[in-house]
């Protein structure tokens, strides 16, 4: 049996779910794919599978981590990497040092017209990125350490959302 990485949570079939490597954000999580590098060129199997595999991740941030807001999304297009959707935790502590940071209150000066949103989930998915992932002294967390957040999911992805012994696999 191979060792799994210390940033592994669960698998399927044709899915992966680790925790980002380079993320100070507990339960900051991709979802990636053997194969494949385009949605389009899924089998029907890998299709079918990642649909639940991401609620199942967005439910598990929720109920087990206490996240406010959960983005997912296919970003990249880096050659060689996997094929792979970010699931991306909000905080409600995130949410606060997202609007104390004067530097992305900038981002005000896109919107077009009056009444518009001063922020939206890109917005807070570019803080969490910069902040969380590419500083090298990220903001202090929150709540559980990294490893700790690894090793609840793990066990909620389990139990609470339905993933079978087999199916957690590693």
């Amino acid at each position: 049996m191979e060792t799994p990485s210390p940033f592994f949570i669960a698998e399927t079939e044709a899915w992966l779910v680790s925790h980002g490597a380079n993320s100070a954000l507990a339960g900051y999580l991709i979802a990636s794919l053997r194969s494949a590098d385009d949605l389009s060129n899924l089998s029907d199997n890998d299709l079918r599978e990642i649909g639940p595999l991401l609620a199942l991740s967005q439910k598990a941030l929720k109920e087990k981590l206490h996240a406010s807001r959960v983005y997912i999304g296919r970003y990249g297009h880096s050659s060689g990497l996997a094929f792979h959707f970010h699931i991306i935790p909000i905080y409600d502590w995130v949410e606060k040092l997202f609007w104390q940071d004067v530097r992305y209150r900038t981002l005000r000066q896109f919107a077009e017209r009056d009444g518009e949103t001063e922020t939206d989930g890109a917005e807070r998915t570019l803080f969490v990125w910069r902040e969380f992932c590419e500083r090298v002294l990220p903001p202090p967390i929150q709540g559980p350490s990294v490893s700790e957040a690894i090793g609840l999911l793990r066990a909620t992805m389990r139990t609470v959302c339905g993933l079978s012994e087999a199916a957690i696999g590693r």
